[in-house]
This record gives structure tokens, C-alpha cells and sequence, in this order.
């Protein structure tokens, strides 16, 4: 999108007396850009038409870009322009590391959860609570032409169920992307599953039993909870860093005072966190739990979603005994609608296949088709380049726009992947209670409590969904927002 400014005035010449043209234009520019007018990822006007705009030379222009570049403000595209650079928060601090459980618990998860999610389907409401990225950032009509195009060519696929562990062709793809991340997996290794959920689930279900303790981390995605709640398992929270993940020394601590049967965690932009774990630290969890014999459920559903040029590993690239049990889907990256996701459960595959025969034997065929063809033929690869680029660009301006208008105090955290911001209110703040009164100004939230299995944990925490695109909707709302969050203070 290019940026049209309104109502462009020449650069004063008393001032250009004083400061050279260029930095006057540049500080005017930058102006601009930190009151939200010139937004992150928008284009600005062209060297040509800036010039006519403001009166002023090329030059003066391009010394002006230039030192908005060197700023961090600006970056130069190959034959495209200049952009308005995302920029991270610099001055709001990050979220508290919370204090573990004393022990493991039974998950107590209320109604608010299916609350907060049936909302999120109204589109009546701003959907800073919803888990369900906007529709406009996946390759819709693409996808459906293809779907049409592959009923078409074999029409009995709607008349055959799915029942067997994956589309080959489907599995291939994916194992060769795992291949160009670093993670050498077979195809056969793999079971298709519907959804991300089911690919969880399923894992979950192979190595616990009713009672069993699960450790995960904490802020926990509420999906987790959910799930360790129906199988009857027992949920011990791990301290967790907004930036790199898990704590290991809390989780040493956690395996010699209990007797943990699995840790289930999301190393690659955590949800709701947005942490990334990195390389060493992914080892180190490993190899920690390898001594002690025990199996790692690693949800990976963010993974192709990071900002920077590589894709960071799985925890599953430093599997040598197949204790890990990798899992993800579609979800987040191509199409929610379809629910096609997967796991490479390593040395658990056999009891995961039984469980799913059992659970719904298996996933449409003709839904994993069309995603295999997509892959191979449907410009993945692009789509996620574009994707990256708008979680990135809506996630900076979601974080300029609650700095302009949260109280002071508030902590931030700095995902650099996925498309979630987990935000720590001044201890005052009660999010249930943010949550009622945003309601009726038709603003759905996630309330911190969501994510976690003690009762009252994080209540002046928020999750923000900001897979939404950005406009002057989001900026009033978040402006709404902040008013009722000041009203408690």
C-alpha cells in the first residue's frame, strides 16, 4: 500500500536556515511514523513525488530516506520503494517470569474458554481475543479452485473415507520441508491427523494414563489445558521466559520432586508467550530429558511463521531415540478450514496409529489432496513469504498502537514469530473484569487466566491476537481498551 500524506506543506525556509533541509524533512517524517500515520509496512511516497510534495530537491529526499534508513525507520526494497520498517518496543519492559506450582494439580478450566472462542466467530466484535487468523491472509479462492479441480478428477474421494495414516503424496511434501529445516523424518513415520488438536490429543494419549502428570509451561495455550483436563491428567506448571522458553532449572528441579510421566511445550514461538527457545537451549531440554527417560510432546504449529530469514529448528532436529513426538498442522499457515494437520511421533507410532483409527479413522482424503497439490504446485513457499510479512507488520503496529494508548507500567513481549503479544497489566488490573466491560463496547479479549491451571493465576495478564489486519478500527479499540484498563487504576 502506498501512504498518501494529507496535505503536505513545504518545509519552512526559516528552519532550513537554522538545520540542514534533509533532517528537517527526515524528523518531520519520523514524526509521522511514531504518531501512526505512516504505519509499519506501508510505502511511502516515491523520491519524486516526496520532492513535489515538500517542495525540496531529489537529494534532499534521499538524504532524508537515507537517514530515516540508518534510524531504523525506513528500509529500501529492490525496484519497490521505501517501507515503513516494523520496529519492536524499546522502552516498555518485558513480562515477569511467574513462579512455579508447588505441585501438580487437576486442570480446572471454566466456561470462559468456550466463551471467549464463540465470541471470537462473531464478527460483530474486534477480535483481540481470538485464536483464528483472518481470512484475508490465506490463499482462499486458490485453494478452492483446486479443491474443485481435484473433485473433479476424481470424484469418489467424497465417496471414500479417508481411513489410513496419510495421503502419501501429502506426507512427502511435508517430510521434505522438515528435510530443508533441518529434520531428517520419513513420510512413513507420520500420521495425518484433523487437526492440530487431534495430532496433540493422540500423543498425549499413547504415553499417559487418567492421573498421570504433565509438565508444560506456564503461561500454557489454553488447547493444552484443555486437553489435559479431558484425559484426566494432572498439570505442572514450568516457569517460562517471554524471549527463550522454558526454564531449565526450574524443570530439573520439577523432575526430581515429581514423578513427570511427559513435557509437553511449544519451543517455536510460543503461544501465548510468542518465545522463541533457542538452539542450544532445545538441546540442552533434550538431552536433559533423555536421561530421565521420558517423551516430548512438541507442538511446532508456529514454526514456519518467524520474521527473521531461517526457519528455526523443531526440538525434534536433536532426536536421536524417537522420544520426541512432533506435532502441527495447516492451521495457521494455509487453511484453518480444512483441519488437516499431522505428527511424527518417532518411537510412538504404532500406538498413536491404533488411537487414531479408533479416535476418527481417518482425515479426508480429498482435503490432504488438494493440500499436497498446494504444496507442490500452489506457490507455499511465496504465500508464507507474504504471510510472514503481514503477521510481522500487523504484530508492530499491535505494539506501537498499545504503547500509544496501555498505562504506564505495562510489560510487553517481543515475539519475533507467530501472531500473539502476551501483556502484563500493572497488578491492579483484573482482565475478567476488562473482559465484561470491553464487551459491551463489542471487544472480545483473553483474559490471562486462561492459561493456567491455578485458579487466578496471571489475572492482570491479556493474550492479544494481532493476526488482524491493521487499521483505524484496531487503533480505536485499542484506544477503548486502554480508557477501561486506566478506569481500574
Amino acid at each position: 500500500m502506498i501512504q498518501t500524506l494529507v496535505a503536505p506543506k513545504p518545509l519552512s525556509s526559516a528552519k532550513a536556515a537554522a538545520r540542514p533541509l534533509y533532517a528537517e524533512l527526515a524528523d518531520s517524517l519520523q514524526n509521522l511514523i511514531e504518531q501512526g500515520t505512516l504505519r509499519p509496512g506501508h510505502r511511502v511516497p516515491s523520491v519524486r513525488i516526496m520532492s513535489r510534495q515538500r517542495d525540496v530537491s531529489i537529494a534532499t529526499v534521499l538524504q532524508a530516506y537515507t537517514v530515516l534508513e540508518n534510524r531504523g525507520y525506513l528500509e529500501a526494497r529492490p525496484q519497490s520503494g521505501y517501507y515503513v520498517r516494523p520496529r519492536a518496543l524499546t522502552s516498555a519492559p518485558e513480562p515477569r517470569i511467574a513462579r512455579p506450582m508447588s505441585k501438580p494439580s487437576f486442570v480446572g478450566v471454566n466456561d470462559l474458554t468456550a466463551d471467549v472462542m464463540e465470541v471470537a466467530l462473531n464478527s460483530d466484535y474486534v477480535p483481540f481475543g481470538s485464536a483464528c487468523p483472518h481470512h484475508s491472509l490465506f490463499p482462499t479462492k486458490k485453494l478452492a479452485r483446486m479443491l474443485g479441480s481435484v473433485a473433479r478428477r476424481d470424484p469418489s474421494l467424497i465417496g471414500r473415507p479417508g481411513m489410513n495414516w496419510g495421503y502419501e503424496p501429502l506426507t512427502r511434501e511435508i517430510a521434505r520441508r522438515y528435510l530443508q529445516a533441518g529434520v531428517p523424518i520419513s513420510h512413513e513415520e507420520m500420521v495425518i491427523t484433523t487437526g492440530g488438536t487431534e495430532a496433540l490429543n493422540l500423543c498425549l494419549r499413547a504415553v499417559t494414563k487418567p492421573g498421570d502428570t504433565v509438565a508444560i509451561e506456564t503461561p500454557a495455550y489454553f488447547g493444552f489445558l484443555e486437553i489435559i483436563q479431558a484425559l484426566g491428567l494432572r498439570a505442572l506448571e514450568i516457569p517460562t521466559c517471554s524471549r527463550q522458553g522454558m526454564c531449565i532449572e526450574s524443570l530439573q528441579e520439577a523432575l526430581a520432586q515429581n514423578d513427570i510421566k511427559v513435557v509437553m511445550l511449544m519451543p517455536n514461538f510460543h503461544n501465548p508467550l510468542g518465545s522463541l527457545m533457542p538452539d542450544e537451549k532445545k538441546q540442552k531440554i533434550y538431552e536433559l530429558l533423555a536421561e530421565h527417560d521420558l517423551p516430548i510432546i512438541e507442538d511446532d504449529i508456529y514454526g514456519d511463521t518467524h520474521f527473521g530469514d531461517i526457519r528455526p529448528k523443531p526440538l525434534k532436529a536433536w532426536d536421536r531415540d524417537g522420544r520426541v513426538m512432533l506435532c502441527s498442522s495447516f492451521g495457521k499457515t494455509l487453511a484453518p478450514g480444512f483441519h488437516v494437520g499431522w505428527t511424527a511421533p518417532g518411537r510412538y507410532l504404532e500406538r498413536v496409529r491404533r488411537l487414531k483409527f479408533i479416535n476418527t479413522m481417518g482425515t479426508p482424503r480429498i482435503l490432504q489432496k488438494t493440500i499436497a497439490e498446494f504444496l507442490r504446485d500452489g506457490g507455499y513457499d511465496h504465500h508464507l513469504r507474504s504471510l510472514r510479512r503481514a503477521y510481522r507488520e500487523h504484530l508492530h503496529s499491535f505494539l506501537q498502537g498499545m504503547q500509544r494508548h496501555f498505562p504506564e507500567g505495562t510489560r510487553y513481549s517481543r515475539p519475533q514469530g507467530g501472531n500473539y503479544i502476551w501483556v502484563e497489566f500493572p497488578v491492579k488490573v483484573d482482565t475478567l473484569r476488562l473482559r465484561r466491560d470491553a464487551l459491551k463496547h463489542k471487544i472480545n479479549t483473553a483474559p490471562g487466566s486462561l492459561f493456567s491451571a491455578v485458579k487466578d493465576r496471571y489475572r492482570n495478564c491479556l493474550r492479544m491476537s494481532c493476526s488482524q489486519p491493521w487499521s483505524d478500527e484496531m487503533d480505536a479499540a485499542l484506544h477503548t481498551l486502554g480508557d477501561l484498563v486506566k478506569q481500574q487504576l
